[in-house]
């Protein structure tokens, strides 16, 4: 009966791991310190990149904000023509509270309207007088949850909110809830767009700082292939040097920011018209900041991964 040996492979421990993990963050290390120039001018770039990426991102993020606290005023208003009693006011209540979308509801009488005009007339209350409390008609104002403050989510509640039977005359100022989605989308389509030119950009920076630093260190490569060295083994401190360059420019970026914006909200109120602070300006939420350097690190690794694979179809 004939034996059978096979191969067995070999298959590095925990230690063999780590020392391998060192050895590629040094000979990563190493290659950074020899093209240093190189490096830093790319790290450079891709602070600049991100740094306008996070600038926009904290604009949009106190838009939203800002936004937010807008999309509040936007209310659906039903007028009628006679005051309604208790009774009515609660049984009608009931009735617009089961539809999907409402948040709360309030009734203004005639005299109420009345005293929120006279308010807004400010020191021109005079034009009032002898106007009686009637000429205003009494009406229920109707807040809506967040998610149907869009002109479409208005347009479709009001469509329901018309099926009741007592409500006739319905107002919720369509125009302005139409151009405040529209800037709303607007802004999260440019940041979307500026975003994905700065990381194609971002991508061919790495990509190029990563190649010279191949070209640099060609001969190095061909003798680690001559001697058995796998692909994967010459490939990894490069992939590292790309990674710690998109690392560094999106901590960097968020450094910068993060200072700027800090002087801003502590001393912008010298000098500005409104306090930042009381504005309720904020800076960047910690979950962005976290997506923001692990695109950095993304984006290196895409931008050495598009060198490298450019240099062994070349080699």
């Amino acid at each position: 009966m004939s034996h059978v040996k096979f191969k067995r492979r070999h298959v590095p421990g925990r230690a063999g791991i780590l020392a391998l993990t060192g050895y590629f963050f040094r000979r990563s290390l190493l290659n950074i310190r020899q093209n240093l120039v190189i490096n830093i001018l790319a790290v450079i770039t891709i602070t600049l990149s991100f740094l306008i990426i996070s600038l926009f991102l904290l604009v949009f993020v106190n838009l939203e904000g800002a936004g937010e606290i807008w999309s509040e005023k936007v209310q659906v208003t039903v007028y009628f023509d006679r005051e309604l009693n208790d009774k009515e006011f609660a049984a009608l209540k009931n009735v617009i509270m089961t539809l999907d979308g409402t948040d709360s509801i309030s009734y203004v009488s005639k005299g109420e309207a009345l005293k929120r005009f006279s308010a807004r007339l400010k020191g021109q209350e005079s034009l009032l007088n002898g106007v009686p409390q009637e000429v205003l008609p009494s009406s229920l104002e109707i807040r809506l949850k967040q998610p149907f403050r869009t002109s479409g989510g208005v347009e479709a509640y009001v469509t329901r909110l018309k099926k009741i039977p007592t409500i006739v005359e319905v107002q919720y100022g369509e125009e302005w809830v139409r151009r405040f989605n529209t800037f709303m989308n607007f802004m999260r389509f440019a940041g979307a767009l500026l975003g994905g030119f700065i990381a194609l950009a971002v991508l061919f920076i790495i990509s190029n700082t990563i190649k010279i630093t191949i070209y640099s260190r060609r001969e190095e490569v061909e003798l680690l292939e001559l001697v058995g060295a796998t692909r994967f083994f010459i490939r990894i401190p490069f992939l590292i040097e790309g990674m710690l360059q998109g690392l560094c420019g999106a901590l960097l970026a968020l450094l910068i920011l993060a200072g700027v914006s800090w002087a801003f909200l502590n001393h912008a109120g010298d000098f500005l018209l409104f306090n930042p602070q009381q504005a309720g300006l904020v800076f960047i939420p910690v979950t962005f900041c976290a997506a923001l350097v692990g695109g950095g690190i993304l984006v290196g690794f895409i931008g050495s991964l598009t060198s490298l694979h450019r240099f062994v179809e070349q080699s």
